[in-house]
């Protein structure tokens, strides 16, 4: 299978129109499962691959690294394989027990880097992000760390996740004020259960040629119909490690629940599994470059694969945008 490709906003950079997040690697799923769902994402047509120093999410600071590791492992097993993927990972969270083993400071930035690139077994990145915004480091010296690393090769382009809009057009403009380098990305929550972001931050994106690779398109899990009302699954990043309380307060309402019964409707009408409808949504907006799926198992590949080929009818997709319209107000709107 070979996806249809696009530019990583307005580099040169050439990336799959689906992605591959890897934050479930080495805690919800182990080394084995991991590397199956590497193997089906590729043989799938993706060439783009998403981690972070923090993961797996939920496993604290004892497992910290571990799916970079697993990542890592997996690139080299293979000879060239890694000259053939983009691959990109994050720096912000807490990795270490100093009070300087988190943020965006330089003296972290720059260690971060280089712990990275030795669990990937690479020499370099393709896409170095923030992983969030670090209000106590003031944004030139977190722009002129970042403009080290590119310069010295350890990566290629920079990125943000989890950025207001304000302060990521603040960050462009202060690294063009400075010859610094720009971002080129942002990764934000985004899917038809929170739709916040289109209000500034994907405007934003397009004017200033961004690209957006968005996490959580299918809201944890939720949007694939398979969790019911009650106590949340089990084995799922619902009940898992210590970021199990954040997704139960982002999503296990009656109100996200009522929604998702609306939408399992609309999408028995259309013949096509939810899980498909809601990524070929997310794919629908211009201003998307590639959802980052997640898996746990290879099999839940199938569905999220299959949007890329799924031609989203207008009609359909404004049923979809009138149903979740509430959405992109946020608590405001309840």
């Amino acid at each position: 299978m070979t996806l249809t490709t696009t530019r990583l906003g307005r580099t040169g950079l050439t990336v799959s129109r689906l992605a591959l997040g890897t934050m479930t690697f080495g805690l919800q799923t182990d080394e084995s499962a991991a590397c199956r769902i590497l193997d089906k994402a590729v043989e799938g047509g993706i060439n783009f691959l998403d981690t972070a120093d923090v993961y797996p999410l939920g496993g604290g600071l004892r497992t910290v690294g571990a799916t970079e590791e697993i990542l890592g492992r997996w690139l080299r097993a293979v000879p060239g394989r890694r000259e053939g993927l983009v691959v990109a990972t994050k720096a912000f969270g807490r990795v270490g027990p100093h009070p300087w083993d988190q943020g965006a400071s330089r003296k972290h930035l720059l260690a971060a880097v280089d712990g990275s690139l030795e669990r990937l077994q690479t020499d370099y990145v393709d896409l170095y992000q923030l992983h969030g915004d670090d209000a106590n480091t003031p944004l030139d010296e977190t722009l002129e760390a970042l403009d080290t690393i590119v310069r010295s090769g350890r990566a290629r382009y920079v990125g943000v996740s989890n950025f207001l809009a304000y302060r990521l057009a603040r960050a462009i403009g202060r690294s063009e004020l400075h010859g610094l380098v720009r971002f080129v990305s942002v990764q934000p929550r985004y899917s038809l259960l929170f739709r916040e972001i289109e209000r500034e931050l994907l405007p934003l994106a397009q004017e200033e040629g961004l690209g957006v690779i968005p996490y959580n398109p299918l809201a944890g899990g939720l949007l694939t119909g398979k969790h019911r009302r009650g106590a949340p699954t089990e084995g799922t990043r619902f009940t898992l490690g210590n970021a199990a309380e954040r997704y139960q307060e982002r999503y296990w309402s009656d109100r996200y629940f009522d929604t998702v019964d609306a939408l399992q409707e609309i999408a028995r009408e259309a013949g096509v599994p939810l899980t498909t409808l809601a990524i070929a949504w997310v794919l629908a907006n211009p201003a998307i470059t590639a959802p980052l799926l997640g898996a746990s198992r290879p099999e839940q590949l199938a569905d999220t694969l299959a949007a890329a080929d799924y031609a989203l009818d207008p009609e359909l997709k404004r049923r979809l945008d009138d149903l979740t319209q509430v959405y992109r107000w946020g608590d405001a709107a309840r």
